[in-house]
């Protein structure tokens, strides 16, 4: 183990020996045949163990060290499904994973298949109803699961999604998006900043605007009643919709969080825009120089030297303390929204 992990679990050992609870990890591997998709699923969750929590070898984000395997809980907890960004992946976002279990929550993501940094397939970029598709298929499995589903509440489950991941929870809570609204607005100048995003800068001269026309065409009803309340963050797809209408079946509980300075999804086209639609939903806009990027987890010093704007913020912006922010926010919002 390098010498800088030992040196950060040093620092965190001290907050472990005075809890009770440490963060135990689990890593799971689903394949959904129908659909030939891949789902790799990582579960965090309190824990009892008394095992010496460790971080990740050569892991490039500053997040908690975990007791991987480590006995499950002996009571329930609510569960939160988490959706990464467009060519994120699903640690990405462990930072937030944190913050839930510390707060009494068990918290799943899942790689969403072709859609990661690791593995970008054009299409799958595309056609972000297979992600709401990812979560309701992996949730079943976890809860088909004998020793997860005798720690899980199935009254509480949550789900929080960043970017495409925030589009994916609002359609898991019953939005309906519009081919035709987004393909009207990818084709103005804002539509094509908002498309061209630095995870894949070429993506829309690489799919087939008749295939992906009929892919939408047989896209399904993505709701899913088992899940209670959703958390978007700096939602994108915003201008999938233009009607109240397609909110329709939308009848559970959401905050849509952004940052003020996210040029990728900016807040006016879609945070904002969601809102209006959805005027029961809540709204935070973090203040600032904070960007789109920012609800991502906080990048080791040798990531940020190459990172550029996914890993590093405005010298104004303390992502940590961003994340502490929005973290407790989350939980206090299932919390509430979860009882």
């Amino acid at each position: 183990m390098k010498l800088k992990h030992l040196i950060l679990i040093s620092l965190f050992l001290p907050a472990y020996a005075l809890a009770q609870t440490a963060i135990g990890e689990q890593t799971y591997r689903y394949n959904d045949t129908a659909r030939k998709r891949p789902l790799v699923t990582e579960v965090w969750y309190p824990t009892t163990d008394r095992k010496t929590p460790a971080l990740k070898e050569n892991f490039p984000f500053i997040v908690e060290p975990t007791i991987r395997n480590a006995t499950l809980p002996a009571e329930k907890h609510p569960l939160i499904m988490i959706s990464h960004g467009t060519g994120g992946g699903r640690l990405t976002m462990e930072w937030l994973a944190d913050a839930l279990v510390k707060q009494g929550f068990i918290v799943a993501a899942v790689d969403h298949w072709g859609n990661t940094y690791d593995n970008k397939i054009a299409i799958d970029f595309l056609t972000p109803w297979q992600r709401a598709q990812d979560i309701s298929f992996v949730l079943t499995q976890l809860l088909n699961d004998t020793a997860l589903d005798k720690v899980i509440d199935r009254q509480r489950i949550g789900a929080a999604g960043f970017s495409i991941g925030g589009f994916t929870v609002i359609a898991l809570a019953g939005a309906k998006v519009s081919l035709d609204a987004m393909d009207a607005f990818n084709k103005t100048p804002q539509g094509i900043r908002e498309i061209t995003i630095p995870e894949f800068p070429d993506l829309i001269n690489k799919v087939d605007e008749k295939e992906l026309a009929a892919l939408f065409a047989k896209s399904p009803p993505l709701k899913d009643k088992r899940i209670k309340a959703v958390l978007a963050m700096s939602p994108a797809v915003g201008q999938g919709f233009v009607s109240p209408a397609q909110f329709k079946d939308v009848d559970i509980p959401m905050y849509i969080i952004s940052a003020q300075s996210d040029s990728i999804a900016p807040v006016k086209t879609n945070a904002a825009h969601y809102l209006r639609l959805m005027p029961k939903s809540k709204l935070y806009v973090v203040p600032g120089k904070a960007g789109h990027y920012v609800f991502l987890n906080e990048a080791i010093p040798e990531v940020k030297k190459t990172g550029g704007i996914i890993f590093n913020d405005d010298p104004a912006v303390s992502r940590s303390a961003v994340h502490e922010r929005v973290g407790n926010m989350a939980a206090k919002f299932f919390k509430e929204s979860l009882k």
